[in-house]
């Protein structure tokens, strides 16, 4: 076992207002996380339907639960240090089988991916358990509590891999549901109690960094999975357009959260008094609709790359529509933790896409993407000029 100084030494020393920077081993299990959304794209891609709907929700759901929980871990612990680095290996190994489980974890492969998920999130909750000094009893406590509800959660996702069909989808619905209402209970386990708010200091710039690598990491699939279905096509006219549109929708996705709004979050969770606050709503909720909103518009890109023409089905309307409506919703509500007030270009664009969703059985697939697009584009454009006029100012639904 550790001694008190070695195990103190795993910790980050944090700094107030001070940026720590996201370490190579952290990009590094980052990119299995690629393989993953891949992986839950393709399986909606799949199981179009409203079963298939419920069971990818739930392993996107479980994907970003445990990457979200390794970024709060490795927030608090110094991954330049070998035993963190070889911790962040081994969730890379259980992240891969995890990944790899996902095209049949409803079917014959569910225990490995239960398996995995449950290593993944009670071993790095032990580790931390061990490593924490128990000096510092907030943080040992914390680790205590995390590892009990994470525990308790294990159980059911072990059940649900020995289960089947909707047996197991309700105890892997309950498993998750244990692990999200977790930290709005803030961890409380008897003799404990629950954790103050001032337990969970983070380093904000570092959280805040750590979620827009997802975002990227959520982008760049799209990227991928536009370019791989293009690549395979006969390049006409109509694939080429659908192939520009999906490309563009990607681009103005990307100028959407990072122009203004990703650094604006870093720089006041930096500057926070409170930033396990922020940290919790406004990047590890808040974040979720935005990545599957990315994940939806992917699944959109390949679908109209294959159909460009004729009527849009339901499921093309549905992806199309979804996936930027989900984004904006998700980008609105972040912006709105972080700034205080509703931006109207956002609000804009999501009622110009639900007004589009009467309509979208009337266009064709191309020209519901480009529509899209266009929306999007509109939006960017028009939060863009009005941060720039400083209007960004006003307290208001109408400042951008």
């Amino acid at each position: 076992m550790a001694s008190e100084n070695s195990r103190g030494t795993m910790f980050r020393a944090l700094v107030p207002n001070q940026h720590s920077r996201v370490t190579y081993a952290e990009l590094l299990f980052d990119l299995v996380f690629v393989f993953a959304v891949t992986q839950v794209s393709h399986y909606l891609l799949a199981r179009f339907t409203l079963f298939g709907a419920v069971q990818t929700t739930l392993l996107f759901l479980a994907v970003w639960w445990v990457w979200v929980y390794t970024a709060w871990v490795t927030n608090w612990l110094n991954p330049e240090l070998t035993p963190v680095r070889i911790l962040l290996f081994l969730l890379m190994l259980g992240g891969l089988v995890l990944s790899t489980s996902i095209p049949h974890a409803f079917e014959t492969r569910g225990l490995w991916f239960a398996v995995a998920y449950a290593a993944m999130q009670v071993g790095r909750a032990a580790f931390f358990v061990a490593v924490a000094p128990p000096s510092n009893v907030g943080v040992h406590r914390n680790g205590i509590r995390i590892l009990s509800w994470l525990s308790a959660a294990g159980v059911f996702w072990i059940l649900g891999g020995l289960a089947d069909g909707e047996r197991r989808l309700a105890l892997w619905m309950l498993a998750l549901a244990i692990e999200y209402v977790s930290p709005v209970v803030r961890f409380w386990v008897p003799v404990y109690g629950a954790s103050s708010i001032q337990d969970w200091y983070v380093e904000g710039g570092h959280m805040a960094e750590r979620c827009a690598g997802f975002i990227i990491i959520a982008l760049g699939e799209s990227i991928v999975v536009t370019g791989a279905t293009f690549a395979e096509l006969n390049w006409t006219t109509t694939t080429v357009l659908a192939f520009v549109s999906a490309f563009a929708s990607s681009i103005v996705m990307w100028w959407i959260y990072f122009h203004k709004g990703a650094e604006a979050g870093s720089e006041l969770i930096s500057k926070s008094s409170d930033p396990g606050r922020l940290a919790r709503s406004a990047y590890t909720y808040l974040h979720m609709p935005i990545v599957a909103g990315i994940i939806l518009s992917a699944v959109a890109d390949d679908v109209v790359l294959a159909h460009p023409d004729g009527i849009s089905d339901l499921k093309t309307a549905i992806c199309a529509i979804g996936g930027p409506l989900l984004f904006l919703v998700g980008t609105i509500l972040f912006k709105h933790n972080i700034r205080g007030w509703l931006q109207l270009s956002h609000i804009v664009g999501i009622l110009a896409l639900v007004a589009l969703s009467f309509l979208a059985r009337e266009l064709s697939p191309l020209m519901l993407s480009a529509v899209t697009t266009a929306i999007l584009i509109a939006v960017a454009v028009w939060e863009s000029l009005s941060l720039q006029s400083g209007s960004k100012t006003q307290p208001s639904a109408t400042s951008a």
